[in-house]
């Protein structure tokens, strides 16, 4: 195994990396420390040939460009302080009120107008016998997007020769604060323009019921007989029938004690590419990605919508404002700590 540093660019006077994690089976994953973002996943298809299954860019230009953020769907980023949405901008905690930007309609989303989706992390490389991956450290400072307490946060990235990607959260605060971060990566693993022929499985019996805005209603609705049912492996593309714009959707992973699962797997059948998702967390949100924006690069369109399926694992949307989903405040002296892993494989699947 062995891991490479570049330099990726430079931001507001301060010298962007790019981190490329490889392993015994060509199994690359460039990772930058501007938002932790995850550019690229390269593994190999049926025929050992392999290509980028993510969506991401080459440059960081792109990544900061006006046409990519004005539609931003957050490409490969780590999100925080607080995943999906609050509804309303607002939370109270310990009886005080606390306003956090409205940047999705009357809603906040993802941490915020700039969330640790947009900010330069500390970063170190490491090599193990076991893995080699890159070590990210950010300090929220108390006020930053309305949240409070200065929020110490790592997030560690290492790949194996088991072609195993693990994402490990850590996170202190100084003050009570609410925490819930994810990894915003959208799958592709063939080379269709969409995602509509992948095949999901998910061991979910559960959604969470939403309004018009996306936000909870608190109700969680079985899967059973519904678009939303993939216990059984099935066509994503089959649910586009009823849910015009796909899927957008919290499924409850029965994970109340939080330990090491499997969530579930995607599936591409003409690659025969697997992913496998492992989490500690309650939650995964299912994007198909119905908003992706159609962006210019290097003269031609990519990109678009369905073009790729984000895995969000996380704890339950809007969870301020619902006592019955899981807590997601961190108090002082409390260590907040959550991984997921993306397992990549190839198989011959009957489908």
């Amino acid at each position: 195994m062995q891991i490479k540093t570049s330099n990726f660019g430079i931001i507001n006077n301060l010298k962007v990396q790019l981190f490329t994690l490889i392993n015994k089976n060509n199994v690359e994953v460039k990772i930058t420390n501007y938002g932790g973002i995850i550019t690229s996943i390269n593994t190999p298809d049926i025929n050992n040939n392999s290509k980028n299954i993510i969506l991401g860019f080459d440059s960081l230009d792109a990544y900061t460009s006006k046409d990519y953020l004005a539609s931003y769907p957050y490409f490969g980023a780590i999100i925080g302080r607080v995943a999906n949405r609050i509804s309303n901008g607002k939370f109270e905690l310990d009886a005080k009120q606390y306003s956090v930007a409205k940047n999705n309609d009357n809603n906040h989303l993802h941490g915020g107008l700039i969330g640790f989706d947009r900010v330069i992390w500390d970063a170190k490389s490491f090599k193990a016998v076991d893995k080699v991956g890159v070590i990210l450290s950010y300090l929220s400072v108390d006020g930053e997007e309305g949240y409070p307490g200065n929020l110490k946060v790592k997030v560690e990235y290492s790949l194996n020769n088991e072609n195993e990607l693990s994402i490990d959260y850590f996170a202190e605060t100084n003050a009570a604060t609410p925490i819930n971060l994810t990894q915003h990566s959208y799958f592709n693993l063939g080379d269709e323009a969409t995602i509509k022929n992948h095949y999901l499985q998910l061991n979910c019996d559960k959604y969470t019921e939403i309004d018009s805005e996306l936000i909870p209603t608190g109700n969680m609705i079985s899967v059973k007989h519904t678009p939303y049912d993939f216990n059984k492996i099935k066509r994503i593309g089959n649910g586009f029938k009823s849910l015009k714009d796909g899927y957008d959707t919290n499924f409850d992973l029965n994970n109340d004690k939080g330990v090491l699962i499997k969530a579930g797997e995607l599936y591409e059948p003409t690659s025969k590419r697997l992913l496998e998702v492992f989490t500690t967390e309650a939650g995964i949100q299912v994007y198909s990605g119905g908003s992706i924006p159609k962006l210019k690069i290097d003269g031609e369109d990519k990109f678009g919508k369905f073009s790729g399926v984000a895995l969000e694992t996380q704890h339950f949307p809007d969870a301020l404002h619902h006592p019955n989903f899981q807590s997601i405040i961190l108090n002082p002296g409390e260590k907040y700590q959550q991984q997921t892993i993306y397992k990549f494989s190839v198989v011959e699947k009957s489908i």
